[in-house]
């Protein structure tokens, strides 16, 4: 799903597509991508607005129209947007276009149907429930030391609750904790101040390079111009059984609230007092030999044999790996042959 990295990249794309453009008519294949809202009243509601500002709140797309209303957009899984000339070539994935008054099209595109857009009344109340962005001047360490010490949940599951700190999911957690060196299972509680700036440090770091890399393309993300390359610098996500690059040791993974999550347990070491109640989800703690799983980052295995793997079982990770990167290149190569017309 993408995280604020991503988010904010399909934002700033948008700002200089649509600026300044105005809505003239919408039309709506998959209902229940419109969230409280029907295809004719959402229609009635957005034709004639004009898109002041392009922006985002948490993991939302948040387009400013003209009389207070905001179009709000969460990508979920496969939500991708397209700016387009008017009468290009519509592919059957497509729940929602937008059209404006200068004949162009705004698409949204969405394979899986996760996606939502919704209407808001601009005003405090529309994101009511999110945390801080983690990236705001005023997030400083001490307002991030001040929300950690008011909780006691494991620090993978804060950093992803999005009442705690907003845009953080799975790739950016796993690289924030693995950067400050800390186990994703230790408690919020156990952490000293030396660790608490560091986490905080990493979380600011590793998302503002990101956002300077166009985001992570895994998977299906890719923006209205073009995909990210933050996937080629990631230190853990989906790099189970591959060499931790401070230590050499594989990389692991396990599972915390139906997340996959990957980390050093050489590097992230798990204090002695959090051991005992962490010890049924390490218990599913998997190591070199995962099969591999979606994304870029499976495309770059080049050490199986160091993991101990035989030459014939080396030949059939590398051979999975190629038909794994043919796929995801194919499906980013669709999305973006859909945008452009």
């Amino acid at each position: 799903m993408p995280e604020l990295p991503e988010v904010e990249t399909v934002a700033r794309d948008l700002r200089g597509l649509i600026g300044g453009a105005t809505i003239a008519d919408a039309r709506c294949s998959w209902p229940r991508t419109l969230r409280g809202e029907d295809p004719v009243a959402f229609a009635a509601a957005v034709t004639g607005r004009r898109i002041m500002a392009v922006g985002r709140r948490a993991k939302l797309v948040v387009v400013e129209l003209s009389g207070g209303l905001l179009l709000t957009i969460h990508l979920k899984m496969t939500g991708q947007l397209f700016v387009v000339p008017g009468g290009a070539p519509e592919d059957p994935y497509v729940r929602l276009v937008l059209v404006l008054d200068d004949g162009r099209e705004i698409r949204f595109r969405d394979i899986r149907k996760f996606g939502r857009v919704g209407l808001e009344l601009a005003g405090p109340a529309a994101f009511e429930g999110f945390g801080p962005e983690p990236l705001d001047p005023a997030f400083t360490v001490r307002v991030f030391r001040a929300r950690l010490r008011a909780r006691r949940g494991r620090l993978k599951s804060l950093l992803v609750d999005q009442s705690f700190v907003a845009g953080i999911g799975n790739i950016y957690a796993d690289e924030a904790l693995w950067g400050a060196r800390l186990h994703p299972l230790r408690s919020a509680a156990s952490l000293r101040p030396a660790d608490e700036r560091r986490l905080y440090t990493a979380v600011r770091e590793i998302l503002a390079e990101a956002v300077a890399r166009r985001g992570s393309s895994i998977d299906d993300y890719t923006a209205p111009e073009g995909d990210g390359s933050m996937q080629e610098r990631l230190a853990v996500y989906q790099r189970t059984g591959q060499p931790c690059l401070r230590c050499g040791r594989p990389i692991r993974r396990l599972v915390i609230g139906a997340r996959a999550t990957h980390f050093c347990s050489w590097c992230q070491r798990l204090p002695r007092a959090d051991r005992a109640a962490a010890r049924a989800i390490l218990a599913g703690m998997t190591g070199g030999r995962m099969p591999a799983r979606r994304g870029p980052r499976w495309t770059e295995l080049g050490a199986e044999e160091a993991l101990g793997l035989t030459a014939p079982e080396a030949d059939a990770a590398r051979a999975r790996a190629e038909r794994l990167r043919r796929a995801a290149a194919t499906r980013r190569a669709m999305a973006r042959a859909s945008g452009a017309g």
